[in-house]
């Protein structure tokens, strides 16, 4: 579960913290599209690292590490699936060509989770759906998608309490074979889904007590304004993109192996 503590909201003063969220979504997009963009080990390890000036700017070491440390399971999981798949696919012949595939394909799965896990840490549910308000999405579905922003990690703050508890009385979670573990997630599932059903009933009859969508046009006291660091950071990422784009188009991209010259 603490892959979910990513995706919590931390309130820090920060360079990060005060950049318009709109700016930085643009600039996690782009991180997107280029580790889509590129299968490559040395592309993806250049994304990684240029995160984590971000982090330490940010003030979030603690939380990005605990996010990186929950995605591991997944990343694990990705990384063998592509490894047995290539293996496979090669004849059961083992090349270094092999290897550096399956770490490239877990690498981008990282990158991914590395880039939105800074975005949600440094972001306020209350910006996000300001900026999503200013770019006239309808208030409805910003009101949905933060509403969720801010229950996941509740939930999964809940559910590790949960798993405490259930524990404590004696529930061995992490005993017997795969489905075995799977039925004894039950008694931690049904009281989690029971809280979350509650928590729901207590939110609609909040919105409805405050005569939610009784007025159509909406009015905020705050309002997005575009800074000298919001600048900053998408002239880095027109940058970023276009050398991307660049290197994609018109520059090969040499294997780690090649560049070590490793035999494959």
């Amino acid at each position: 579960m603490s892959v979910f503590s990513g995706l919590k909201f931390r309130k820090v003063y920060s360079p990060i913290h005060n950049l318009d969220p709109r700016i930085k979504f643009i600039y996690v997009c782009s991180i997107f599209a280029i580790a889509i963009m590129f299968g490559e080990l040395l592309p993806l390890m250049v994304l990684f690292l240029l995160q984590i000036p971000f982090v330490i700017v940010a003030g979030v070491k603690r939380e990005w590490l605990r996010s990186m440390r929950g995605a591991a399971f997944l990343a694990t999981f990705i990384f063998l699936t592509n490894f047995v798949a290539s293996y496979i696919g090669a004849g059961y012949v083992f090349t270094i060509k092999i290897l550096e595939t399956a770490v490239a394909m877990t690498l981008r799965f990282i990158v991914l989770v590395e880039s939105f896990s800074v975005f949600f840490l440094t972001t306020s549910p209350d910006h996000l759906g300001l900026a999503l308000e200013q770019t006239h999405v309808p208030y409805e579905f910003v009101f949905a998608f933060t509403t969720a922003v801010r229950f996941v990690p509740v939930l999964a703050e809940e559910a590790e309490t949960i798993m405490d508890a259930q524990k404590a009385r004696g529930l061995e979670l992490e005993r017997g074979n795969f489905l075995k573990r799977i039925r004894n997630y039950i008694p931690v599932l049904i009281p989690l889904i029971v809280s979350a059903i509650r928590r729901s009933l207590e939110l609609a009859e909040a919105m409805e007590s405050r005569a939610w969508g009784a007025t159509k046009k909406r009015t905020n006291l705050y309002t997005l304004k575009v800074h000298r660091g919001d600048i900053v950071l998408i002239a880095l990422t027109s940058l970023i993109l276009a050398a991307a784009i660049y290197t994609r188009l018109y520059l090969p991209v040499p294997s780690l192996s090649e560049l070590l010259k490793i035999p494959s």
